[in-house]
């Protein structure tokens, strides 16, 4: 969706609009019914009281004094890598004050002399905001300035410096470097390891910690860290129990909806458009998955859902006659102008109004009803783009890069769907926190960034052979007259260059809470998922795997 699916309207060769409605012929749902079989879901009271038993142990573990600091590290870590640190943030967050503070005591005489501990305390504290010097890494340095040769029999340690490499910021050149250095030792030696290292590191050059949805990456540690002797049982137990009660909470929320969706019949009455809904879904999970955010996923659940059926709608369906009237509608925001309407849009433009009506009820409940404006402006400013491009694809104009940025970093919704995000949310938001959201700071601007170009490099060639117009490709390849594996790679580099500045974002004192910054990187975190490789949104099949890791298959106790 051009919630990264940038697929502008398709053209007749004549490069004049079409009256005729077309067909992008999407594939159909691969789900079909089968979460609506999660309707009457609930957890089992002796799950629950057998998670509460465990965690009262591990609060034990967290509170326990160790020996050696790089010990509480590691229990920090694998918390956090199985999933289940939300139980635990004060505990965490405390464990990792106290370490910044020692570390600023000590300056860069850190006790810890290995690369894997320094590295793992670095990642940690970036992780969480703490403005940590990379100059504790130059130590691995031999007097010609190259990494130390003898590093490379530490696979461990290369894993641990590899991961560390990715919270880098602007200027950090000995981390740019150390990316090279571990990436190049960790591909050499893949195959040479046993497991469960092996699985790890394979894994981890896929799919770097920092840019991993934290719900899979959870789900893949699980099997790792089982394999590993030196294991935690009580912390392997935990983890899946807590997993697959809270896949219980997420199939029911799924199972509503699902129905919900199917009140809108999609499939019958809207068939130009993507029947995603359990995609979309699973994308609104990868953005918070907690128990607490119940409310959030279902509010931007639905709405995600209107931005996809919106973009069918400009990007196939609709003449540019039609989108005219339809834009104009959406910033009436009013039942009356849907008269106008041809029959399609008159659904589609009931239900949007129905789902952030839906939306007041639960703000005017909350009394947080000034969220509503700011959740209405941004799908507004969302479908005023999405007719931008298409009166681009009706000239059958190819913009400049930059002109096509202006447009193409809105409709690929981050800044809808950000905003969003934080309608359903507690009392962490406030009034501010919209107001700096749509100031386009930094780490939207960078979150957008990373899922438009991700998708047009991803997906340019099938959209070209569609004959779609112009992706970010192909508007770099008309405006500087460069090969297309040259503009794909300047392109990239923009990618890597964003991720720098929303680590840069995270450094504190921060701009807003953080709860509210994961959000923003969780959503870019799902498209770098979806975008990797294709794209996995319009064709579904290609992350069937991951929604059925995370909304089907529990994991075995």
């Amino acid at each position: 969706m051009s919630l990264n699916v940038s697929a502008l309207r398709s053209l007749p060769k004549n490069g004049k609009q079409d009256t005729n409605h077309r067909s992008a012929d999407f594939h159909p749902s691969i789900w079909g019914d089968h979460f609506l079989s999660y309707a009457s879901n609930s957890v089992e009271t002796d799950d629950e009281k057998k998670l509460q038993e465990l965690r009262d142990d591990i609060k034990k573990m967290l509170k326990a004094d160790v020996k050696k600091p790089a010990e509480k590290l590691d229990l920090v870590d694998t918390i956090q890598r199985l999933g289940v640190s939300y139980h635990f943030q004060t505990y965490i967050d405390q464990i990792l004050e106290k370490v910044y503070k020692a570390h600023e005591d000590s300056g860069l005489q850190n006790e810890n002399d290995d690369l894997y501990s320094i590295s793992l305390e670095f990642r940690l504290l970036r992780q969480h905001g703490y403005n940590i010097s990379s100059d504790i890494f130059n130590k691995f340095k031999d007097n010609n300035g190259d990494f130390k040769a003898s590093l490379a029999e530490d696979i461990r340690g290369i894993l641990s410096f590899y991961e560390a490499t990715h919270f880098r910021v602007h200027g950090e050149t000995i981390l740019d470097e150390a990316l090279v250095f571990t990436t190049t030792l960790l591909e050499s030696m893949a195959t040479q390891l046993s497991s469960p290292l092996a699985a790890h590191v394979k894994h981890a050059l896929y799919q770097p910690l920092r840019k991993g949805l934290p719900r899979l990456e959870a789900r893949e540690y699980m099997t790792i860290y089982q394999e590993d002797s030196l294991h935690k049982e009580v912390l392997l137990t935990f983890a899946k129990l807590d997993f697959n009660i809270l896949q219980k909470i997420h199939q029911k929320e799924l199972s509503d909806i699902t129905r919900w969706w199917k009140t809108l019949d999609v499939e019958n009455k809207l068939p130009f458009a993507r029947d995603r809904v359990v995609e979309l879904y699973f994308w609104v999970m990868g953005v918070y998955f907690e128990p607490d955010y119940g409310l959030a996923r279902r509010i931007l659940s639905k709405v995600i859902a209107m931005c996809s059926i919106l973009d069918d709608t400009y990007d196939v369906q609709g003449t540019i006659e039609e989108l005219e009237l339809f834009t104009a509608a959406i910033e009436r925001w009013d039942v009356s102008a849907m008269h106008q309407l041809p029959e399609y849009m008159k659904i589609t433009y009931g239900a949007l109004l129905d789902v952030y009506g839906e939306i007041e009820k639960d703000m005017a409940f909350k009394g947080k009803l000034y969220r509503l404006d700011y959740a209405k402006d941004v799908m507004k400013i969302l479908a005023r783009n999405y007719f931008n491009e298409a009166k681009w694809c009706d000239k059958k104009y190819v913009p400049t890069i930059e002109e096509y940025l202006s447009v193409a970093l809105l409709t690929g919704g981050y800044l809808t769907l950000a905003t969003t995000s934080f309608v359903g949310m507690g009392d962490v938001v406030t009034q501010e926190s919209f107001e700096w959201v749509l100031s386009n700071p930094k780490i939207i601007k960078a979150s957008t960034i990373i899922g438009r170009l991700m998708n047009d490099i991803a997906g340019h060639k099938d959209e070209q052979k569609r004959g779609h117009v112009a992706s970010a490709v192909e508007c770099y390849l008309n405006q500087h007259n460069v090969s297309e594996e040259e503009a794909v790679k300047l392109l990239g580099e923009q990618v890597e260059d964003a991720w720098k500045d929303i680590n840069e974002e995270f450094i504190k004192p921060a701009a807003v809470p953080m709860p509210l910054l994961e959000r923003v990187l969780n959503l870019t975190r799902v498209g770098d998922l979806l975008y990797k490789e294709d794209d996995c949104y319009t064709n579904s099949h290609l992350m069937k795997g991951h929604v059925a890791s995370l909304l089907t298959d529990p994991v075995l106790l």
